[in-house]
């Protein structure tokens, strides 16, 4: 009996040691994906607090709560079971359902940047004209176009796990939304609200204090406006670099070598940040063009409707 016990013990530890590999085999592929998807995290950061730029201060907060919680479900309820189920049944079409997900963050850019060039496409409305419709409305915007990003993220994390199981790849997935999601609207909490903090700062500082609370109420408006045009440029970006990545993995390299050569020439003769700029720019480019296409074509169904 006693050998018998021993015997169990044995299983027992053998199990432990598997079950605490196993832990840290999810641990470093959830390090992993989180670190290759970073670069969409910034995007993702920079894209939303223009969904709460004019709104009343006591809103914005539940606005980005509801945006996060819409960013969550995209993430562990959509996205997350349909690229598990892709990536085991059909890998060979994540690729071009990322390009049109491509292709919407291209034609959200483009119409963006033409609301902002034109004077005639959009209207400017003050504070108290931005009502519960609009609210809705902007929410409902800011999810689907984070819908896309997190696509993107959770697919960039899943290629970057693709040699784990199936379970440890659930794991890793639901670890990267939760933590993703965390940082990136905790993040624009804190952008959205500076303004405020600085308010409190000058009504109560003093000294030192209040002046660098000043200083946040005059700086944040010139961050938030910035902060709009760099959410702009990193949905052109992105975009861009979905389709072009996209093309060359579905047999079509020739924009993908002209830029990597452009590239590698770029980095041999300024080095890596040179080479950087490069791809992001024709990416940018190439969002631009495709975003353009669709808003033009997008303004003629439109003008035929009305006539």
């Amino acid at each position: 009996m006693s050998a018998g016990l021993a015997a169990l013990l044995d299983d027992v530890a053998v199990l432990a040691r598997a079950a605490a590999a196993s832990v840290d085999d999810v641990a470093a592929g959830a390090g992993r994906a989180s670190v290759k998807a970073a670069g969409v995290i910034v995007d993702d950061a920079a894209v939303t607090p223009r969904y709460v730029s004019g709104f009343r201060p006591e809103r914005e907060l539940p606005m980005i709560r509801r945006i996060a919680v819409g960013s969550l479900r995209n993430k562990i309820l959509l996205i997350l079971p349909a690229a598990l189920a892709l990536s085991e049944l059909l890998p060979g079409l994540l690729t071009p359902i990322l390009m049109l997900g491509g292709v919407y963050l291209s034609y959200e850019g483009a119409e963006k940047l033409w609301e902002w060039i034109s004077p005639h496409a959009a209207h400017a409305e003050s504070v108290s004209e931005l009502g519960p419709e609009d609210e809705e409305a902007l929410v409902s915007g800011a999810i689907r176009t984070d819908f896309i990003l997190s696509a993107e993220i959770m697919v960039i994390a899943l290629d970057e796990v693709t040699d784990e199981p199936l379970l440890a790849r659930a794991v890793i997935l639901v670890f990267v939304a939760l933590a993703i999601t965390a940082v990136v609207y905790g993040a624009v909490a804190l952008i959205v609200k500076m303004d405020d903090i600085g308010v409190r700062l000058a009504q109560t500082g003093a000294g030192p204090a209040a002046a660098f609370g000043h200083g946040l109420v005059r700086a944040m408006p010139i961050v938030l406006s910035v902060l709009s045009k760099v959410g702009i440029a990193a949905m052109l970006w992105v975009g861009g670099h979905i389709l072009l990545v996209g093309l060359h993995d579905l047999g079509v390299p020739v924009l993908y070598d002209a830029v990597h050569h452009a590239e590698e020439d770029v980095r041999d003769a300024v080095g890596g940040v040179g080479a950087w700029l490069t791809n992001t720019a024709a990416s940018a480019v190439l969002g631009l063009v495709v975003g353009a296409v669709v808003v033009a074509v997008t303004q003629l169904r439109n003008r035929k409707r009305r006539r």
